[in-house]
């Protein structure tokens, strides 16, 4: 599968159409041995990226709002020079779960080329995203099912999961 603007763009309404059959594979997935799962993803996860711009879609960053912990606060407003009070009212709220999320998306630190201005001082949920190299893969499957809808790479690591022989 090449990951293209074609893709990128219709992205959602493709995993859309997959939702049903990869909920499916995804629950005949978590019966399998998971160590050979997570060796799986981690594979398939270096693989992809070997093939895969993010500066190229910026989806999530476009569209998910990371949880911002207090850690994430402090190391940002000290990159921006800015007091962690000044950081919380200018760009952030509390979600219903209470944690602190952006107060608007995009990100206000995206720009227009899909470069991070924080890139080095980002939040923790955006160093780790898209998760597809986690350990215990079985444990966010669902997880991964929502991310294959707005990152291209996820979407093509559970596409050639599908092929792997189990």
């Amino acid at each position: 599968m090449k990951i293209n603007a074609q893709l990128i763009d219709g992205l959602h309404l493709e995993a859309n159409k997959k939702k049903k059959e990869n909920l499916s594979f995804f629950r005949q997935l978590a019966l399998k041995n998971q160590s050979k799962v997570d060796d799986e993803f981690h594979r398939l996860h270096s693989e992809v990226f070997e093939e895969v711009n993010c500066l190229d879609c910026g989806n999530c960053c476009k569209s998910l709002g990371p949880r911002i912990t207090d850690t994430d606060v402090r190391r940002i407003s000290s990159a921006l020079k800015i007091k962690p009070s000044e950081l919380t009212e200018k760009y952030l709220r509390m979600d219903e779960d209470n944690d602190f999320v952006f107060r608007q998306m995009p990100c206000p630190f995206l720009d227009k080329e899909n470069y991070c201005k924080i890139y080095e001082n980002r939040p923790r949920a955006c160093r780790d995203y898209p998760h597809t190299d986690r350990r215990r893969m079985h444990q966010i499957l669902d997880l991964t099912l929502k991310n294959a809808s707005t990152c291209p790479a996820v979407f093509a690591i559970v596409e050639r999961l599908k092929t792997v022989k189990f």
